[in-house]
Parts: C-alpha cells; structure tokens; sequence
C-alpha cells in the first residue's frame, strides 16, 4: 500500500450486527481509502467509499472468486456467521468452519498483511471457580455440547497454525463478549427466541417475574463499541487476542432492574427442560446445549485492549442491553437482509 493512497479492507459478514456498524466506521475512517463488504446478500446501503460483492462462503468451487476479491487487500475483517439451523450442525459447520478455512487459505495465498477474525467469549473453556475475570491466556477449548462454542475454539487452534506457517500476515483475534444495539434487535430475536416470538411482550408491566438462574452471569458491549475496536485493531500493529466487553457484569438482579422485574428462584434443570422440549418441537431455535455453555462463560479481563488497543467503551453493559431491548420493543432493524425489521413478532 502507498501511504498516501490510504488502506483497501475488506470485510466478510459485512450485513450483520458487527459488520454495518463496522463497514460505517471504516468508510468514515480518513487512512481507509476503500471498503469491500462480501455477504451473502447485497444491502440497502450506500455508503462513501464503500462497495459491496454477494458471495456464500458455505460453497465449494467459489474459491478462485473469493481469492480475487482479496488480493488487492491491505486487511481482511472476517465476521461473517451463521447462528441457524441449530437443528443441522453439519450446516452450521460447512458456513462457518469450512467457509472461514477459505477466508484463511485466500488471504494466505494473497499475502494479505493483516487478519483480523472474530472469536468470542464463546471460545473459552469454562471460567475459574469463584468467578474471575480471565486474560487472553486462558484455554480456548470451548463447550463440548454446543455447536457455536465447538466451531468458535475450533478456529482458534486453525489460527495458531495459521499464524506459525504464514508469520508475513499480523493476525489478531477479537473476543468479544455479547454485542447488542438497537438496530440488531429483530435479527437476535429471531435467531434466539424464534421469529414469532412478540417483541412487544418485553415490556416491564408484562414481564412482573423473571427466573433467578444460578450460574447466569454474562457480560455485554454495544456493537458501535465493539466495531471501534475492530477499527483499532486494523490500523495499529497489533497481534494476538483481544477480550472486549464493558462494565458492569450482568446477572439476574441486573436483568430485573432492566425490566423492572421480581427475581424468583427456580431450578436450572427445569428452564433447561423446558427449553429442550421447546427446541425439539422447533417451538425457539436456541438449543439446551447452548444455554449449558452460558452459563459457564468466563467473565472477561479486558486489561489488554484498553491498554493496546487504547480502546474504551463508550457505553456501560446495561446501556447495550437497554438499546436492544428497546429495539426488540419496536422492531427495529437495519437496511439489510439479516438486519430487516420486525418480520413477524
């Protein structure tokens, strides 16, 4: 790249929840001179310097394709995945595994100087009895049980590889904890709680009691935090992992204060009976097995990238909640096709 002629990135997944928020921060950026977004449809978005390419990683034989549309690229941003059909893992294997080894294989091949790849929290082993937050070190094994958490550490131990047979390109993984905005509600609605499932039922007067988990403590980030991150790790010579997420942790008593809800006990093994039984019937799309993986997430130390990456959250963990849950209240979305607007619920 010529200094003065700015960066060329490309982003994969550039129509989800991190990608438009990410796609828009670098349009805006003035060291970006052009942005590539590849999905899988094209969007409803027109955005300076920014163009876009329909391209479905899950096929074989589009490889020569992909590879051209990478060559050129100072930095590749890989988001692109799929949360569904969670009832076919073998689906959900050939998208995100066998699609994101393209990824890797082209900008090996395209000598890209830099990978940035989405990880998450979801790639961890389960966290430390008593609960502290964890560095970047901690093991990336995932949760056997779930397909989300196999496919996420999976791809951490393709990267350690990657990163020892290709050492021209500077990798950096992004683990982020859960990303909302308001903008992504009807997209997380539809993937977690089912497309019709009512958003309007989120509402304080509905919702009086709320189930009090042992075990349920998360923690989240609003998106436009988390793609600023990602902003920052394309444009500093950074490597290695990244843990984002912001403050407070958020459990059960935090939940109810959001929805001005009673906390009442109730047995883990019943919810999760209840939604294995709901998931068979295909009633939710969220498997039992991925409600076992949530409630072992570490809680995350993000020492790391506010110090490298002089990153700061912008907005608190209930701030990002707050937002999506007004979004899943009035259906909001976005001008894309995973983004779309309430759509039934």
């Amino acid at each position: 790249m010529n200094p003065s002629e700015g960066l060329r990135v490309v982003v994969t997944g550039a129509t989800g929840n991190v990608g438009t928020s990410l796609v828009r921060a670098l349009a805006h950026e003035p060291r970006v001179a052009s942005v590539l977004g590849l999905a899988r449809r094209r969007p409803d978005l027109d955005l300076p310097r920014t163009e876009w390419e329909e391209v479905d990683l899950s096929l074989e034989g589009d490889e020569p394709r992909l590879g051209r549309l990478i060559e050129d690229a100072d930095a590749v941003v890989h988001l692109a995945w799929r949360f569904q059909p969670t009832h076919d893992p073998a689906e959900t294997w050939r998208a995100n595994v066998l699609g994101s080894l393209r990824v890797f294989e082209a900008v090996a091949e395209a000598r890209v100087p830099v990978l940035v790849h989405a990880s998450s929290v979801g790639a961890y082993s389960p966290g430390p009895e008593g609960g502290a937050p964890v560095s970047e070190a901690w093991p990336t094994h995932g949760w056997p049980g779930a397909a989300y958490t196999r496919e996420k550490a999976y791809l951490e131990r393709v990267l350690d590889t990657f990163e020892r047979d290709h050492p021209q390109t500077r990798v950096v993984r992004m683990r982020p904890a859960f990303l909302f905005k308001e903008e992504s509600a009807s997209e997380q609605r539809r993937i977690f709680a089912g497309r019709f499932f009512p958003g309007a039922l989120m509402r304080p007067e509905l919702l009086p009691l709320i189930p009090e988990l042992k075990g349920l403590r998360f923690q989240a980030l609003h998106t436009e935090d988390a793609a600023d991150a990602y902003r920052r790790a394309v444009l500093r010579d950074v490597r290695g992992a990244f843990n984002l997420a912001a403050d407070p942790v958020i459990d059960t008593e935090t939940l109810a204060s959001l929805l001005d809800a009673r906390p009442v006990k109730v047995p883990t093994t019943a919810v999760r009976s209840v939604l294995a039984a709901a998931w068979k019937m295909r009633a939710v799309p969220a498997s039992p097995d991925l409600f076992d993986a949530v409630l072992r997430l570490p809680i995350l130390s993000t020492d790391r990238a506010r110090s490298e990456l002089e990153w700061e959250p912008s907005m608190t963990s209930t701030e990002a909640l707050g937002a999506f849950l007004r979004g899943v209240r009035a259906g909001r979305g976005d001008d894309t096709a995973p983004l779309s607007g309430r759509r039934i619920g």
